[in-house]
């Protein structure tokens, strides 16, 4: 019997976890898989191993790890790659499949459009974006917001688009924010990429505030959220890693 397990980061802010595992039960509506359970990389429970033994309690034996993480970076690379190999450890005749984050998807472009349109103010000539990602250590962070910042702006047509992290690397918010300001762009739309609400969304909008004093328009758009691209992306997924021939 199948079982999905997705794995969010996880916050300790109790709106963030309400979010995951709503959005969980949107993806559970669309995937027809009897047993589906949602655990927490980090800061909330349960955790991934005991993810997967709920799941083996239920009958499980084949579980379908789904990551609910925007890029590969620690978490995706060494956080739930060693609970998995915990969990097959305890459960050795149990198949365990893993996929990956959404990456750099096109998918992943509209529903910041979609965030955009939702702020009804023109996105033009004298607009740019400001692209606020979570941040790594892992180089590969930097990397692929700077691809997902010229594929928006290639799709949208805006002038600049512009990327700020709020960890670990720079450019820092502040540093983003200043050179917003400092820009000649009457608008600046300020695009969270962060899946759901948490310590980081209220950071953008706690330093935000110090701006809105200005002469630009300042917009903060919503974080990407339980848009139904989104479903459909984890749908597509369960479904090719449920075709893997066990041993595969």
């Amino acid at each position: 019997m199948e079982a999905v397990l997705y794995v969010s980061h996880g916050s300790r802010i109790a709106a963030a976890r309400h979010e995951a595992a709503r959005f969980v039960e949107q993806c559970r509506r669309a995937i027809d898989i009897p047993i589906q359970e949602l655990c927490f990389v980090e800061l909330a429970e349960p955790d991934i191993v005991t993810g997967v033994d709920r799941c083996v309690a239920q009958g499980a034996t084949r579980v379908i790890v789904v990551p609910l993480l925007l890029l590969s970076a620690g978490h995706a690379k060494h956080d739930i790659p060693a609970a998995l190999d915990i969990a097959r450890r305890r459960h050795p005749s149990v198949d365990i499949l893993c996929g990956a984050p959404f990456g750099v998807h096109e998918a992943m472009i509209d529903i910041m459009i979609d965030r955009i349109s939702e702020q009804s103010a023109p996105l033009d000539g004298e607009s740019m974006i400001l692209l606020v990602g979570r941040g790594s250590s892992d180089p590969d962070t930097k990397r692929d917001m700077s691809a997902i910042a010229a594929l928006l702006k290639e799709k949208t047509n805006v002038p600049h688009v512009d990327v700020c992290f709020l960890a670990a690397i720079r450019p820092t918010l502040d540093e983003g924010l200043e050179r917003a300001h400092a820009s000649a762009y009457r608008r600046v739309f300020v695009v969270p990429y962060l899946l759901f609400t948490g310590v980081l969304m209220k950071t953008i909008e706690r330093r935000l505030q110090g701006f809105s004093v200005s002469d630009k328009q300042w917009h903060l758009c919503s974080y990407l959220g339980d848009h139904p691209r989104l479903v459909l992306l984890i749908q597509q997924q369960v479904l090719s890693l449920s075709s893997v021939k066990k041993g595969a």
